[in-house]
């Protein structure tokens, strides 16, 4: 039986290190990590007390700014799982940058935000698609996974034009919306060549204590402010949970469809 494997990208830090670590821990299948430095140093915070086989992480170089890595780890992973497929993939790369007015907006913050919040995502899916399953691969059922091969990109509540009351954070926003209609386009796509065995979704993990939202940690409810292994815990548990009904639309942690 062909053994499929997961993908996390990246997995430096924060949520992306923690999905590493749980999707380790909850799974008995290959767990691919990115980071863009400090490779050895990235595998060692995955494995860290954890009681699982090391071989089965792989930690890539990979950063979403440059095309060049990102060709050369789909290389890689071509090579390695020849014969495999893609099960599961966080693709989850931000930052952020808050404008409360237009005078604030920084041409060079706009344009690192769209490069690493919606460019890296899309690349991402550019050169790790041909890895998901097609209408012909025989897809089983895996404990603690999607039904089905699934793409995941990390968007944010505040992505959602309907759900926009407060305006501000321009650039950010307007990137989160843009991954959205990736997540949706991207499904479409997947529709056609693998039917229901492939999807795509978008996801909003809460706000998170890492350092892309540690100017807002104090004016957070301590309720509504979520630890990183908390967010991986709930994320794993929405891809699980979505089914192919929740295809193409964007979720938040709590299983809740967030509106376009």
């Amino acid at each position: 039986m062909v053994q499929p494997w997961i993908f996390t990208s990246p997995a430096s830090r924060g949520v992306g290190l923690q999905l590493a670590r749980r999707l380790l821990q909850t799974t008995k299948l290959p767990v691919v990590a990115t980071a863009r430095t400090d490779l050895k140093g990235t595998k060692e915070r995955i494995l860290d007390g954890l009681d699982v086989d090391s071989a089965r992480l792989e930690v890539l170089e990979l950063d979403v700014t440059d095309e060049a890595t990102i060709s050369e780890a789909a290389a890689h992973c071509k090579s390695r799982f020849k014969d495999s497929y893609l099960r599961l993939a966080f693709c989850i790369p931000g930052i952020l940058h808050p404008e409360k007015s237009p005078s604030q907006i920084n041409h060079a913050h706009a344009l690192s935000t769209f490069q690493i919040n919606t460019l890296g995502p899309l690349l991402l899916m550019k050169h790790f698609t041909s890895f998901l399953p097609k209408k012909a691969t025989e897809v089983l059922p895996i404990e603690n996974l999607p039904s089905s091969g699934l793409f995941a990109f990390m968007s944010a509540r505040v992505g959602s034009i309907s759900d926009n009351n407060a305006g501000g954070w321009y650039s950010y926003r307007s990137s989160k919306a843009a991954v959205n209609q990736i997540a949706k386009s991207f499904d479409i796509y997947l529709r056609n060549t693998a039917g229901e065995k492939a999807m795509a979704v978008s996801l909003h993990p809460g706000t998170v204590k890492t350092g892309l939202s540690e100017r807002f940690w104090e004016s957070t409810p301590e309720d509504k402010l979520f630890s990183p292994e908390f967010a991986a815990e709930k994320l794993c548990e929405v891809v699980t949970n979505v089914g192919v009904d929740g295809r193409g639309k964007s979720w938040d942690w709590e299983g809740k469809e967030i509106p376009p």
